[in-house]
């Protein structure tokens, strides 16, 4: 597949990464010099310098053949500009635009990208997709990430894992006997730096990262065997009124009412702007690092603090600070993830990646074949897959054992009818599956064929 991604930010780079390991031919455009100069000497990319949106420096690019536009420059209107140029002038067949300002999302405006005005596949918005994943950490107590699949029937929740754990230091394919009435299966774990899919005679260790599917009824058993008791979040401070946590606070606001929520916002007039958005939430004009705005804040009794100001250093000084001062758990926005590992061992309970979170976004659009949704974990070294089976796929008739390849491709569950089977063993896939797969960076393309059309249907 030919892609063609516009913009060498953070999420341009982490997007080429990905892509450009699996065999796709990747140019990547920018007016910085210097990016394009590091991602040539990082990634197999084409680097083309130029303005994104403007026709020749697309043609440059390759967009007379181009599969895929990915436009994520740091400018909306150059995204959405750039998007109509492929269209127009080079028919490229699927445009990704990243879309910031909620100005252009305001659900009054919706019809704006809708095919008869706006030459513009799929929109993400970054700011919304990590306000969502934050919102689905605080639901989940002791989860650093939640990702709802299969009409959220089935999560993915990663926990980080404590030494009381009674589900640790036993081999996995244990468990069961262990835990009879639980049905999870670990689909990737980091240790350090490493990220593997594990095999049954794995052992998950304190301090490792786990990641694993439960359905959705089991997700309070599946806590508890990792240490984290069934709490319910009462109060919550978010540090940083930009989009944000302004987006993160209007969903607890509309999707979590039981929830007391506060901000804390340095910015005079952004606060006065926060306090007119919202109906409930309590905004609080003071610096995030400053001890008397927390003790005003009440952070002592807050179960949970969010920090996502624009500033790394920030979100993890005034998260450590809160934590000393009596709040519950912190989770918070880092944009650089070499600090991650360093911030977890201070006691930072979560870190967010908008990078990863966007990414993933991406790619359930990039994915070929009848994948429904993808989602990158950690560094992208593991992905988890739900795919549906349909009549014409290759993987029809092949059983779950056929499927998996030990370290590469994990069927972690099927759905069938509404009925969820976690980790299958010895059954036949039929059409109309539901599959949830973990598969290694190396293997993605095998799984895109398993699912893909047979030739003798097109």
């Amino acid at each position: 597949m030919k892609v063609i991604i516009l913009g060498a930010g953070q999420v341009g780079f982490n997007i080429a990464k990905y892509l450009a390991v699996e065999e796709n031919d990747v140019t990547i455009v920018d007016e910085s010099a210097d990016l394009l100069r590091k991602i040539g000497d990082t990634l197999d990319v084409q680097p083309v310098m130029g303005f994104a949106s403007h026709p020749d420096v697309l043609q440059q690019a390759g967009a007379t053949d181009a599969d895929l536009i990915i436009a994520v420059t740091g400018s909306d209107e150059v995204n959405i500009v750039a998007c109509e140029v492929a269209n127009s002038l080079f028919r490229v067949e699927t445009k990704i635009a990243r879309i910031r300002n909620q100005n252009y999302l305001d659900p009054y405006w919706s019809n704006l990208f809708s095919s008869r005005n706006l030459a513009i596949d799929h929109i993400i918005s970054p700011e919304v997709e990590v306000a969502r994943a934050i919102s689905r950490s605080i639901k989940v107590a002791g989860a650093f990430d939640v990702i709802p699949l299969c009409a959220n029937q089935v999560k993915v929740i990663g926990v980080r894992c404590m030494s009381n754990a009674p589900i640790l230091n036993t081999p996995l394919r244990l468990l069961p006997g262990l835990f009879p009435k639980l049905d999870l299966i670990v689909v990737c774990i980091v240790r350090g730096n490493d990220v593997f899919i594990p095999t049954g005679d794995h052992q998950m260790l304190p301090g490792d990262e786990v990641y694993f599917i439960v359905s959705q009824g089991q997700t309070a058993s599946a806590m508890s065997a990792f240490g984290f008791a069934d709490t319910a979040t009462h109060r919550v401070i978010v540090m940083g009124g930009g989009n944000i946590g302004l987006t993160l606070v209007a969903d607890i606001e509309q999707n979590q009412p039981d929830i007391v929520t506060r901000i804390i916002e340095k910015n005079q007039a952004r606060a006065e702007y926060v306090a007119r958005h919202l109906k409930q939430t309590e905004v609080l004009c003071g610096d995030v690092l400053d001890a008397e705005v927390l003790s005003e804040a009440n952070v002592h009794s807050a179960e949970t603090i969010v920090a996502v100001t624009d500033d790394d250093k920030v979100n993890i000084l005034a998260s450590l600070l809160a934590k000393r001062n009596g709040a519950g758990r912190a989770l918070i926005l880092l944009n650089n993830m070499a600090y991650s590992s360093l911030v977890t061992s201070l006691g930072v309970d979560a870190v967010i990646s908008p990078q990863a979170i966007s990414v993933s976004t991406i790619l359930q659009h990039v994915r070929q074949g009848r994948v429904r949704s993808a989602h990158s974990l950690r560094d992208g070294s593991v992905e988890v897959i739900e795919a549906e089976a349909r009549e014409t796929s290759h993987i029809i008739g092949l059983t779950v054992d056929d499927i998996n390849i030990k370290g590469a491709i994990m069927v972690a569950a099927l759905v069938r009818d509404n009925e969820i089977t976690v980790a299958p063993a010895r059954i036949s896939i039929r059409v109309n599956d539901r599959l949830i797969l973990a598969v290694s960076k190396e293997a993605v393309k095998k799984v895109e064929r398993l699912f893909a059309t047979r030739p003798s249907y097109l």
